[in-house]
This record gives C-alpha cells, sequence and structure tokens, in this order.
C-alpha cells in the first residue's frame, strides 16, 4: 500500500469519532496546499509534509493529536496549538471527543508551515509572522 491507502486503511479501522476528525483534519491539510504529500512513518503515523515535514497525526485512545514539526516557529494568532508548548520545536493540537477544529485557522496554520519550510531550506532565517498579503491598489 501507498502512503495515502495506508492512511485509508488507518482511517476506516477508527470506527469511532476518531476515524471521522482525522479524516476531517486530512481533508483540511490537503485543502490548504495541493503540493502536500502523504506519508507513513514511524511505524504507523500519517504525516503530511511540503519541502518538509508539516505535520504528523496519531489517534490516541482519548483523542487526535495533529504535531506540527517546527509549531514554535509558526504564528498561532488563533490559538489553534493547546500541547507540547514547552518545547522548542514541535506544538500540537489535541482534539477529543467533540471538539470542533476551526478549518480556516487550521489552514493558514498549514500554509504558514509550508512557508516555514520553504524559507529554510532556501537558508534565509525564517520568519516570525506570516507576511502581510498586499491587496493590488485599483488605478
Amino acid at each position: 500500500m501507498n502512503p495515502s491507502e495506508r492512511i485509508d486503511h488507518l482511517i476506516v479501522g477508527l470506527a469511532d469519532w476518531r476515524g471521522k476528525t482525522l479524516a476531517g483534519i486530512r481533508r483540511t491539510i490537503l485543502e490548504a496546499d495541493r503540493e502536500i504529500i502523504e506519508e507513513w512513518k514511524w511505524m504507523g503515523s500519517p504525516v503530511w509534509s511540503r519541502d518538509g515535514i508539516i505535520a504528523v497525526g496519531n489517534a490516541h485512545k482519548d483523542k487526535v493529536k495533529l504535531t506540527f514539526a517546527h509549531g514554535a516557529r509558526l504564528p498561532d494568532p488563533d490559538k489553534l496549538f493547546n500541547a507540547g508548548l514547552g518545547g522548542n520545536a514541535w506544538r500540537a493540537i489535541d482534539l477529543f471527543e467533540g471538539d470542533k477544529i476551526n478549518e480556516r485557522a487550521l489552514k493558514n496554520l498549514v500554509r504558514a508551515a509550508v512557508e516555514y519550510n520553504q524559507i529554510k531550506l532556501k537558508g534565509k532565517p525564517p520568519a516570525r509572522t506570516r507576511p502581510k498579503v498586499h491587496k493590488s491598489k485599483k488605478r
């Protein structure tokens, strides 16, 4: 099986709320950027990457955890990160039964992670905040 098929199989095997939650997270991540690829690492963890790891998803007994590899370097204005806040690199979002994820905020976080990875690849110092989007002026 390829990584996407393995993730499909994992989600189907989670017949409770965790499968639905992981499927929703996956859909949102993939919608954030068409060039994100799915990988299968660490003996059974879905991983989403583009120019480096973006996030790892895991279903635990009582939660679904989405861990961002460089979360400590990412802007989080919507305060999605609620776990792993003490480390120097990784940050996580723990979702419990009944929790709803802010899809817009998650997409922005994923895009910030992609941007961080791309800047890191180019050897430039990572930006602490996302660049502002400038609207073109009508003439």
